[in-house]
């Protein structure tokens, strides 16, 4: 069994929390395993700073120099470049440059049932990697 997803066809949406524009692949393709987004991080902005109980997600750059932290370290990943997270360490992809970076972020598995709100987000989701310091994300 196979689906196509033509990029005609893909939706995308800004996320609730951090206003980014992403497309839920693994949604969209109705994958019950693992999960899929695309995420254009827009110049000066952020994601969620967040971990998972139980899922890895590999972040991969398919556009622009990803910038991202996970724990205490701050990464920069060039294009086509990648990172493994596992489950417990908090990790956030930011822009800090002028120029959109599309990421491709995996996920599996898929669904974390037993998960609450605070296991997903220990400190302030919200908060901006000291690269953004000054500046004011999401948009208003």
């Amino acid at each position: 069994m196979y689906k196509v997803l033509p990029p005609t066809e893909t939706h995308w949406r800004e996320s609730k929390m951090m206003k980014i524009p992403n497309a839920d692949l693994a949604d969209q393709l109705g994958s019950e395993k693992l999960g899929a987004r695309l995420w254009r991080l827009p110049p000066f902005s952020a994601n969620t700073w967040h971990r998972h109980v139980d899922q890895d997600e590999l972040y991969f750059v398919l556009e622009g120099t990803g910038r991202m932290r996970v724990d205490g370290d701050t990464l920069t990943i060039p294009r086509y470049g990648a990172v493994l997270v596992g489950p417990s360490s908090l990790r956030q992809v930011f822009n800090d440059g002028s120029e959109d970076v599309l990421w491709l972020i995996v996920g599996a598995p898929r669904h974390e049932p037993s998960a609450e709100r605070g296991d997903f987000y220990p400190e302030d989701p919200k908060q901006l990697p000291p690269e953004l310091r000054g500046r004011t994300w999401p948009p208003a």
